[in-house]
């Protein structure tokens, strides 16, 4: 099967992710509007959790899916079948122990229970069907039909919730339709799978995809539990309108991560290729220029949310929410720091060092309940922001310390990209913050040099945009072959 170009698979994700990253976050919106803080504040614990349960349902098979499908000899239907019956008993175990870890954690809180259970039923069964059609599609690396999925089930999302506001429903049965579009997303991400290869239950079980299945397994609970890590710890130490405050300035930088995911994505399948093919030294030169072009998003995003926080919370939740400003001026940081260490663990993991990546997750997560108990009770909402941000910078020095050509990295990306960002951050703070918009402008055109000078990263942008130029007519045509 003919494989997509790095740049043409970036292209189909960028303009769905956009899109839905868009709508999901209008469908956040909305919703925080019509159940107000407390509300909210139960919807976004009992999201945390689910999202917890629909990642563990993965347990980190789709990446040693990838890793199998990448390799020369491999037979996509038994390593895509086999990855189907261990993620089916992984469902039926999920929810087995997921709620009955939920009624031990909050026994006795019936509202957060009930809210739970209509959340994440439909919910869960729906992120492991649509991961079923993205892991198979980015294995044969056709990103345009997880373009599809995703716009898919964006626009269900926010149909059904505009349909549930319409009506004045319930907010247990908003919990219900916002969880049955993601279902409804995975049936047809389902459908779009079983066009391209038949799924026969009778196919062998491919062994490869029990190795080294417990450190994927952690590495995947943990890249869930860290961005859910806020509400679920802050339940225990703040109010539930404070809660679905910092919750509201959380989700916003939350959602903008899947731009540079866009990125990570493409990069992955090829990076897994030039390892499994001992091409270390073109693995290496694609990996730097993955953290450069991971880190040059992440900034471009921070900016405007860091200066403009009052002026983005105002428009988009309105007065009542402005305690959320101070808190997204701050975790807006988080979207450079995250754009960096998912580019930094994905060199980890396509390098077989998944072992590595999992033991740096998992002391963020240990750091990350105590910076955000601690924080939290010394300085409410503020201290659980830094505590956000602290828990992205303790990763960020771990997975760069573990990484066999670290110094190279070091000097080549982090230490300059970095360094020039915070400074520039610091400086412009400190002679502009009176003026957002002037700020905000003179940092975008600050971090614009790197274009300039960065001989690597300007040609390849270079070959972007000449790329782009052909594929508006081609991006038309992939969406309809995709359909």
């Amino acid at each position: 099967m003919k494989q997509n170009s790095i740049a043409k698979n970036i292209f189909h994700l960028f303009y769905s992710t956009a899109l839905s990253s868009g709508l999901n976050a209008l469908a956040l919106i909305v919703l925080a509007s019509y159940l107000h803080s407390y509300h909210y504040g139960l919807f976004s614990v009992s999201l945390a959790l689910a999202m917890i349960m629909g990642y563990f349902t993965d347990a980190g098979l789709s990446e040693i899916a990838l890793r199998e499908g990448s390799k020369r000899d491999s037979e996509v239907p038994v390593v895509l079948m086999s990855y189907i019956k261990v993620r089916t008993i992984l469902l039926v175990l999920t929810f087995l122990f997921g709620f009955l870890i939920i009624h031990y954690l909050h026994n006795g809180q019936q509202e957060l229970l009930q809210t739970s259970h209509y959340l994440a039923v439909p919910m869960v069964t729906g992120i492991a069907l649509q991961s079923i059609g993205t892991t198979f599609f980015q294995m044969i690396e056709k990103m345009q039909y997880i373009g599809i999925i995703r716009m898919l089930s964006a626009v269900l999302l926010v149909g059904t919730i505009s349909a549930g506001m319409l009506l004045s429903l319930d907010p247990l049965v908003m919990c219900v339709l916002y969880g049955s579009s993601y279902l409804l997303a995975g049936v047809a991400a389902l459908y779009f799978v079983a066009r391209h290869v038949k799924l026969k239950w009778s196919l062998p079980f491919h062994r490869g995809m029990m190795k080294h299945l417990g450190f994927f397994t952690l590495s995947g609970l943990l890249f869930m539990v860290l961005p859910q890590l806020g509400p679920i710890v802050l339940e225990k130490t703040l109010t539930l309108e404070q809660v679905g405050l910092f919750a509201v300035a959380y989700r916003i930088p939350q959602a903008l991560q899947q731009i540079p995911f866009i990125v990570a994505g493409a990069y992955r399948p090829v990076l897994f290729r030039h390892y499994h093919q001992e091409e270390l030294g073109r693995h290496t030169k694609e990996h730097i220029m993955l953290i450069k072009i991971m880190a040059l998003f992440g900034m471009l995003m921070t900016i405007p949310f860091y200066y403009g926080s009052d002026v983005v919370i105002s428009l988009l939740f309105g007065l009542e929410w402005m305690h959320a400003s101070h808190p997204l001026k701050i975790l807006s940081v988080l979207l450079t720091l995250q754009a960096v260490n998912i580019a930094l663990a994905d060199g980890l993991t396509t390098r077989g060092l998944q072992h590595c990546r999992t033991l740096i997750q998992s002391i963020a997560v240990l750091s990350g309940i105590a910076l955000y108990t601690g924080l939290s009770l010394s300085n409410g909402i503020l201290g659980a922001a830094y505590a956000g941000m602290l828990i992205e910078a303790v990763a960020l020095i771990g997975y760069w310390a573990f990484f066999p050509n670290r110094w190279m990295l070091a000097k080549k990306v982090l230490f300059l990209y970095l360094l020039v960002f915070f400074i520039s951050l610091g400086g412009v703070t400190l002679f502009l913050s009176e003026q957002p918009y002037v700020a905000a402008a003179l940092h975008l055109a600050l971090m614009s040099l790197f274009l300039l000078f960065d001989r690597d990263l300007s040609e390849k942008a270079a070959e972007k945009l000449q790329f782009l130029k052909k594929g508006r007519t081609g991006g038309k045509r992939g969406i309809q072959d995709g359909l």
